[in-house]
């Protein structure tokens, strides 16, 4: 079993237990504008691939677009990810590992034929949902299609993906 921390006060054990790993205020306001905009999808959808198990925080299974809403700290974000003072030899190879599952999850969904979004939590709303329609092959303000047929995406279209330092 590893070797955990000891927390450095109760406020703090009690904050860290309260970080949610779905329906996080960010996730939650791109699925409603996303909604608001006629798109239905999967949340926390497990997919299944060769060898590895993803679990997109939104996923178009028909159109195959995953995408993932990830937070600051938890991703290492460039621009306000911050490294820990306290219990530096556990949080430091924990947030490189989390930045490799994710990179190992982009390439088995790509190689499963999806399209990756990864979002920041800070970013904006608006260039969240343009992000998201860019992959899905649609303008921004257009609605899902009456008749609930597919917008086909080409195969070899680009992948839409944050890369970390």
């Amino acid at each position: 079993m590893a070797d955990y921390p000891h927390p450095s006060s109760p406020g703090r054990s009690a904050n860290m237990r309260a970080n949610r790993r779905t329906d996080t205020k960010p996730e939650m306001a791109l699925r409603r504008a996303l909604h608001r905009q006629g798109l239905r999808y999967r949340k926390d959808y497990r997919l299944d691939l060769d060898g590895a198990r993803v679990r997109p925080d939104i996923a178009f299974t028909a159109r195959r677009v995953a995408v993932f809403v990830d937070g600051c700290f938890w991703h290492v974000c460039p621009e306000h990810g911050t490294k820990p003072a306290a219990n530096t030899w556990y949080w430091g190879p924990k947030l490189i590992r989390n930045v490799e599952r994710d990179r190992a999850a982009d390439a088995a969904l790509a190689a499963a034929g999806w399209r990756v979004v990864r979002i920041w939590e800070h970013e904006p709303l608006d260039a969240a949902v343009a992000a998201v329609n860019a992959a899905l092959g649609r303008s921004a303000g257009t609605a899902a299609p009456a008749t609930g047929a597919p917008v086909i995406v080409p195969e070899d279209a680009p992948t839409v993906a944050d890369d970390l330092p």
